[in-house]
């Protein structure tokens, strides 16, 4: 008896290292593209997706290094995939065809040996700190996300001579170039897609994942567009995770886009996610109007896009306005809804700005909106002078306690969109 009991347990045993040792010949990665798994080669490219990569542990003396290798062990669990110099290479036939060229690195056009074109962004081989600081923003926010407005982080490089990031290939660029480049006008009506669909993607990263994830860097620059002009948000190099039970982040050092950016984004002080709210709020002024948010060529009262809309709203002439912006009648009335939610995202205090998925149920007209307040109060105080046009910085009150809203200033008479949910404000 004991003999056969010994037996079958050496059988269990021995099953189950066969099992082990089995690699399948094809696995999905988390696109749902299929790779074919082969063991590495030094004769020919491989993508090793069937199992978990592994990352050897390197002498004390490399702590800088150690220290990364211990994060992207971390992130081995995770669903983008580690790529080797080799492949990236490969995937960009010698990085033959460039997309664009930033501040951290060249993007380059690429394709996967299935046909799926990507593209990937080569960090500059330097020893600077917040370079490193953005490879690992990058793979640890977009790593933890899948939205259908979103790009989508396919893998990474890091070693000692690459360091790269893979992405999904967005065929009509960036929405700045639609905007403002030579590229041909867009419709209002797509425009007003792209809007919304910004919206949901922010309003994902704020609400619906484990940990929120705070862009920090939202602008046109930032919004890819897809075959079909379907927009997605790109670019997590800023971006920073935020446990849901803590309500502000410490930022140092922020070396953001200045004309997007929320007021308290300017000192060191603990900031919100809702300054991703007021940087959507520029972005939708300049979709609305299809020009910078501050232009020099253009009168005084107008150079700062923001303060020449309220003045429009606040005087009943956002009628003339929308003729400015050559807006047909029959997309007015959803302008107008627009320019209101624009003045919403854009106020001084981070809590009177709304929720974004407040702001994507205001954009989709799923709910009426409130007049907004005066978003400029803190500009006219003699003790705070802060910024007329975007350039100066603001003094922001550390207090923990809740800073009361601003009053609210009269509309006149026959102001559209009067009728008052109060929903957004509440949400705040």
């Amino acid at each position: 008896m004991i003999l056969a009991v010994v037996a079958v347990v050496i059988a269990i045993i021995d099953c189950l290292n066969n099992a082990g040792s089995a690699i399948p010949e094809y696995a999905p990665n988390a696109t749902g593209h299929a790779y074919k798994a082969l063991q590495p080669s030094p004769t020919q490219d491989s993508i090793i997706v069937a199992v978990p990569p592994v990352y050897p542990v390197i002498p004390d003396s490399q702590v800088e290094g150690a220290a990364m290798e211990i994060f992207l062990s971390n992130m081995a669990s995770e669903k983008p995939i580690r790529f080797s110099r080799e492949q990236i290479e490969g995937f960009t036939r010698s990085r033959s065809n460039i997309l664009g060229e930033g501040g951290f690195g060249i993007v380059y056009k690429g394709e996967f040996p299935d046909g799926v074109q990507v593209a990937v962004k080569v960090l500059k081989n330097n020893p600077d700190k917040r370079m490193e600081e953005q490879f690992m923003a990058e793979v640890s926010t977009m790593g933890r996300t899948y939205h259908i407005n979103l790009v989508r982080l396919y893998g990474f490089c890091f070693e000692s001579t690459t360091r790269a990031l893979v992405y999904e290939y967005m065929e009509n660029g960036s929405l700045d170039a639609f905007l403002f480049g030579q590229k041909r006008v867009i419709e209002w009506e797509k425009l007003h897609e792209i809007a919304i669909g910004v919206a949901k993607g922010i309003a994902y990263l704020h609400e619906e994942c484990q940990k929120r994830i705070i862009h920090y860097d939202i602008k046109p620059g930032n919004v890819l567009l897809d075959a079909n002009l379907k927009p997605k948000v790109a670019d997590f190099g800023l971006a920073k995770l935020c446990n849901r039970e803590s309500s502000h982040v410490l930022i140092t050092g922020y070396k953001g886009t200045r004309a997007y950016s929320a007021p308290e984004m300017w000192k060191p002080y603990p900031v919100t996610h809702k300054c991703d709210v007021y940087s959507f709020g520029v972005l939708l002024f300049e979709i609305l109007t299809r020009r910078r948010s501050r232009d020099t060529n253009v009168s005084e009262t107008q150079q700062w896009l923001p303060r020449w809309v309220w003045e429009k709203f606040e005087n009943n002439e956002l009628e003339e306005m929308l003729s400015v912006c050559r807006i047909e009648e029959k997309d007015r009335e959803k302008a107008t809804r627009t320019f209101m939610v624009a003045l919403w995202c854009i106020q001084y205090l981070p809590e009177a700005r709304p929720a974004t998925s407040t702001v994507v149920r205001m954009l989709e007209g799923g709910m009426e909106i409130t007049p907004p307040p005066y978003p400029f109060q803190h500009l006219e105080s003699p003790a705070n002078p802060g910024m007329v046009d975007g350039t100066k910085e603001l003094v922001v009150s550390t207090s923990t306690t809740k800073t009361s809203q601003p009053s609210y200033s009269k509309p006149k008479q026959g102001t559209p969109m009067r009728e008052a949910a109060g929903e957004a404000e509440k949400e705040s």
